[in-house]
């Protein structure tokens, strides 16, 4: 068995459409597997206990809390996207802010000619660059 490290994204009833949102942004997501809570917990029953989405070779695990906590998502832990062009830059950047929260806006910055910062609508920190 080899050692992994796996983000792992805690989600209060959003998990699913956070994973519809992410397989509609990149274009080689696939959602390699998916369990659900069942009928033994009825409050839970049909959302994710949890699933795991391979995105550009990176594996997330995604599940949806039975419990509401105190805590969310922070921008001081977010996902860096490297994008080949300005147009993919652009495309993903907009997806994701969409509903969302924009930080730093689109532009160009000492460290990158297109960039930009955001919390998409369930409060995941995406920064998107032109690599």
């Amino acid at each position: 068995m080899t050692t992994t490290l796996t983000p792992s994204l805690m989600f209060i009833g959003k998990a699913s459409e956070a994973i519809e949102l992410y397989t509609s942004i990149f274009d080689d997501a696939e959602l390699v597997r998916i369990d659900r809570y069942d009928a033994s917990n009825p409050e839970m029953e049909g959302q994710i206990m949890q699933a795991e989405l391979r995105v550009h070779n990176q594996s997330l695990l995604f599940t949806d809390s039975p419990d509401v906590h105190s805590f969310t998502f922070t921008p001081s832990i977010s996902f860096f996207v490297r994008c080949e062009s300005t147009e993919e830059v652009d495309r993903i950047f907009a997806a994701l802010s969409e509903c969302g929260k924009v930080m730093m806006p689109l532009d160009a910055y000492p460290f990158s000619e297109r960039f930009g910062w955001c919390n998409d609508r369930f409060g995941v920190s995406w920064q998107v660059s032109l690599n």
